[in-house]
């Protein structure tokens, strides 16, 4: 079923980080809709602009640890708690530094996880798209979202679950074996169609050729899965 969702028009600082679209507000929707996280303790990973931290925040996390391994996005990020008044504590670093501050309750994560062409074409996406870190993630799309499903189920408390948002272009099947593998319960529980942004649009021709997209698909589908620890 697809779900049309607004992207997000907060008043957030996203100078120099990747802005807030419609992977973002579909991944705070499911957050809201799955009521996990009243009193409970949130880590969000590839924290970006913060706005999802500050979302689980706002929905009555018992506490909320952030991290982006960008650190102009950890410095925006904590800016943007202090102005929507709200507690985050953000960090530089990735998934393997976030397992000091475990077990979490719950994880919410919107990584990079956009196939890149290993020649690169970064020179004519516009700069409004973000820096090219919050979106390149290899030619499968992979890059941070392997080491993320691997390391999922070593920073959830039993009870804990985990919120992603990924492309299908990046294989949801696949992230979906990888959790399953780790002992973790995980299905799809959100879907959203959208019309390509500039990143794909400007990578249309080459996900054309290596058959990823069919001839004149201009088309995403943005998946949530959600990963439960027994």
């Amino acid at each position: 079923m697809t779900v049309a969702y607004p992207a997000p028009c907060d008043s957030l600082d996203i100078n120099g980080v990747y802005p807030p679209q419609h992977d973002s507000q579909l991944l705070i929707d499911t957050l809201e809709k799955s009521e996990l996280v009243a009193g409970r303790r949130v880590l969000d990973l590839c924290t970006g602009s913060g706005v999802v931290a500050i979302a689980a925040a706002e929905l009555g996390a018992a506490s909320v640890t952030a991290f982006d391994i960008c650190p102009h996005a950890v410095h925006c990020s904590r800016g943007n708690a202090v102005h929507a008044g709200v507690e985050v504590n953000v960090h530089v670093g990735s998934s393997p530094g976030a397992l000091d501050y475990a077990p979490f309750d719950v994880i919410v994560s919107n990584p990079p996880y956009v196939p890149t062409p290993p020649a690169g074409d970064t020179e004519v996406i516009p700069i409004t798209a973000g820096p090219p870190g919050a979106w390149n993630a290899g030619v499968d799309g992979r890059t941070v979202l392997d080491p993320l499903c691997e390391s999922a189920a070593g920073m959830l408390a039993a009870g804990g679950s985990l919120l992603l948002v990924q492309s299908a272009l990046s294989g949801v099947e696949q992230s979906l074996e990888s959790l399953r593998s780790t002992g973790l319960k995980a299905d799809v529980v959100a879907y959203q169609c959208i019309p390509f942004g500039p990143v794909l649009s400007a990578r249309a021709g080459w996900l054309e050729v290596t058959g990823r997209i069919q001839k004149g698909c201009r088309i995403e589908e943005l998946a949530v899965i959600r990963a439960d620890k027994p």
